[in-house]
Formats: structure tokens, C-alpha cells, sequence
């Protein structure tokens, strides 16, 4: 018998979203392990807080609200708020009732500001990898490093003399300010820019760099990670500005937390790493260099001594991780362009995202564990 298509409004639901989420949904695992590392933060939520006034929106749920972000690739709090309005799943996930209003997008900017100013993010990935069943897949020895460069939010007209002065006019406008929220025409055909001499009006803290040899130069930063060679997590992360040493001063910084052991440990790199100091310094700190050699118009500081082992070799192998991860934060979960400005606050959305790219590597990790 054919069904009728005219439908009547209900006035109440007797359905729990919880049944709503079928029992094997992805989201599932990760939302449990991500609400025992937010319960874990509660202190620290609670000194970013005023204990008077109206109740801002819950911490916890910004944070699962922002994890959604970056698993389904959603570009704007706009649309995030949108698809929390008619999207079921994604109140259950966040901890919204049915009947309960989705925030507003400005509203849910602000509070999330409020997160960007306590070390959260780091805070975070480091309690997701702090729970019992994700600590016995964490290597203690093998690790991997990389850098990956993170678009600045400004454009290259931004990027201009730091003597100039049309940068601040009487009345806050620049001289090629035209007052129609256009920026005036520019032609940089012929004019030398650097670092030194300019900086970017919208982020002083982005620097101009270029990726290679005949590559354009961009305003970015660079992303530093550390990863583990058993399971492929991130264990720590760095956000610096473009430099051509800041990839080794980084790994130095992160590494060396773990090589304070008796056992020497071992470090992964592409060439960039390649560098006598780099190698000296790993050396020191009993870290052996799995470094892949750079022999191109010179002599690499990777000797006989490291590459005769054949856990050279693999760890070569195992470093193009490291790569993969960052490719999907920057284009599953968007960070290949930042949209936050300023060194700290970019380094917190580079912190949360690498704890979304482990929560989603983890139910995987943890079915196949015994």
C-alpha cells in the first residue's frame, strides 16, 4: 500500500539523541576520548573564567563544536552554526538537547577568543595522549619531525616598509587607503622586499618566506611537529616564524624532553635537516640522526656511522608520516591558511588541530590493539 506524503507537525519527541547515533558511528570512540581528556582540563577552563556574571557557553562544548569543524572540512563559524541548527549528530557530539538554540557565529567567536588566550590546545593533545589505552601505542624511542608552512590572514599588500609613513595616516587610514574597504592598486614589479626592512600591517608576526628555489614568496609561518614511529601520533607541536633555521631550532626544542634517558632515542628528518650543528646537537643530546642524507652539490653530515644500521632505513620510511598527517590538517581540517592572526593564537589552532588528526587516527589504533 502506498504511503501518504502529507505530513502533520509533532508537538513533542519522545527520542533521545543518544538513539538517534547509531551504536558503531566513528564519532562514538572519539567523542569519549575526547570528553576524558576535556575532563582532565576542568581547573584550567575554570581560571579563564569570572566566577560572577551571566554563564558564557560551555568550554567543553566549543571545543567538540570546533573538532566537528575540523573532521567535516567546514571553512566558517557560520556554517558551522548552521549545520549545528538541523544536524542531529553534530548536537549530540557537541552536547546540545534538541530544543536547545545553536549559538550565534559571533557569539561562538567570542567565547572561543576566550580559550586562544590559556594554553589549552597544547594542554589538550597532551591529555588525549595521556589516557591509559593511548599510552601503551606511544613509542618512547623512534620519532619522526617535520615543518610544514601555514599561510598568514594577510594579504601581500599588507607587507610594507616599517619606516613608512602611510602606514598610520592622523585619521587611522593609510595613504593608499581609498575608504571603500578596497585596497588601493599596488605594483611590487622591481621593488626588493624583506624581512627586515618591511612587516605586514594586518600580522606583524608573519614573515615573508618562500618554499624552494623559483617558488614565490609568501606571508606565513611554519608548523613544527614531532611524531612517534609506532602508531603515527603527534606527540608535540611548535608554531614559529619563517625562518630558514627555525625547522632545527624546533625539533631541538621538542626532542628534548624525550632524550633524557639512558637508551639513545632516534630522530627522523627529510634533508632540510642535514645541517653538521643539527646533527652535532642530536648527538649530544644521545639522539641519533636518521636524517635523510643531502648530497646535492655538497657533503652530507650523515656518515657511515648512521646510515650502516638498518633502522636508518626505516625510519626514513616510517618519517613520510609525518607528512601525511600534515596534509590532512591542512586540507581536511583547513589550516592550510589560517584564519587568526597572530604568532600564539595560530599556534593554538596548529596545537588543537594536530589532537583532531590524533583523535581520528586513534578508534582505528585502539581496534586493532589487543
Amino acid at each position: 500500500m502506498r504511503g501518504s506524503d502529507e505530513r502533520s507537525g509533532e508537538l513533542f519527541s519522545y527520542v533521545d539523541l543518544e538513539m538517534r547515533v547509531r551504536a558503531d558511528h566513528p564519532l562514538r570512540p572519539i567523542r569519549e576520548m575526547a570528553n576524558t581528556a576535556l575532563a582532565v582540563l576542568s581547573g584550567d577552563f575554570g581560571a579563564l573564567y569570572s566566577g560572577m556574571g551571566r554563564p558564557s557557553v560551555a568550554p567543553e562544548m566549543l571545543l567538540r563544536a570546533m573538532l566537528l569543524q575540523a573532521f567535516y572540512s567546514i571553512r566558517s563559524e557560520r556554517q558551522l552554526m548552521e549545520r549545528l541548527e538541523y544536524d542531529l549528530l553534530f548536537r549530540w557530539f557537541v552536547g546540545l538537547g534538541v530544543d536547545d538554540p545553536a549559538w550565534d557565529h559571533s557569539t561562538f567567536s567570542k567565547n572561543r577568543d576566550r580559550l586562544l588566550d590559556g594554553e589549552i590546545a597544547s594542554k589538550f593533545l597532551v591529555a588525549v595522549l595521556a589516557q591509559p589505552r593511548v599510552k601503551r601505542l606511544l613509542s618512547s624511542e623512534h620519532f619522526s619531525v617535520d615543518g610544514t608552512l601555514i599561510e598568514a590572514w594577510a594579504s601581500q599588500k599588507s607587507f610594507r616598509p616599517k619606516a613608512s609613513p602611510d602606514r598610520q595616516d592622523d585619521d587611522g587610514k593609510g595613504d593608499g587607503d581609498t575608504g571603500g574597504g578596497r585596497n588601493a592598486p599596488a605594483d611590487f614589479r622591481g621593488e626588493k622586499r624583506s624581512n627586515e626592512m618591511h612587516e605586514s600591517a594586518t600580522d606583524p608576526d608573519a614573515r615573508l618566506y618562500r618554499k624552494g628555489a623559483g617558488m614565490e614568496a609568501r606571508l606565513c609561518f611554519i608548523g613544527h611537529g614531532l611524531m612517534e614511529n609506532r602508531s603515527g601520533l603527534i606527540v608535540d607541536t611548535r608554531l614559529t616564524r619563517a625562518s630558514g633555521h627555525a625547522e632545527r631550532l624546533a625539533a631541538l626544542e621538542m626532542i628534548e624532553g624525550w632524550a633524557n634517558r639512558p637508551r639513545a632515542i632516534t630522530l627522523g628528518g627529510d634533508r632540510a635537516y642535514d645541517a653538521a650543528d643539527f646533527v652535532e646537537e642530536l648527538r649530544t643530546l644521545n639522539v641519533r640522526p636518521h636524517v635523510a642524507q643531502n648530497i646535492s652539490g655538497r657533503r652530507s653530515a650523515i656518515d657511515g656511522r648512521t646510515t650502516r644500521h638498518p633502522g636508518y632505513s626505516a625510519s626514513l620510511k616510517a618519517r613520510k608520516r609525518i607528512e601525511e598527517a600534515f596534509g590532512w590538517m591542512k586540507t581536511v581540517a583547513g589550516l592550510r591558511r589560517t584564519k587568526l592572526r597572530g604568532l600564539a593564537k595560530v599556534d593554538w589552532a596548529f596545537a588543537f588541530t594536530a589532537a583532531a588528526y590524533n583523535l581520528v587516527r586513534l578508534p582505528k589504533l585502539l581496534a586493532v590493539t589487543p
